[in-house]
């Protein structure tokens, strides 16, 4: 798999789920929004660890640098 998130990406997602996690946990959301905001989060950790998301595949999104011949 090749990657396609760039660093910043995926600090973001990091943050974001780490955000989400700590509102669920305080009780801030609660219920089936919850819930799948929670999975959501999952994702996002798992997307930003592997560096590859799956989504930007069929647009072409890069959000990672790339190496020039220059």
């Amino acid at each position: 798999m090749k990657k396609n998130m760039g660093t910043i990406d995926r600090v973001l997602r990091i943050v974001i789920a780490l955000a989400i996690a700590a509102l669920f946990f305080t009780g801030v959301i609660t219920g089936l929004l919850g819930m799948v905001l929670l999975v959501l989060a999952g994702v996002f950790v798992l997307t930003s660890f592997v560096g590859m998301c799956p989504l930007y595949m069929p647009f072409g999104i890069k959000t990672c640098k790339t190496k020039s011949n220059a």
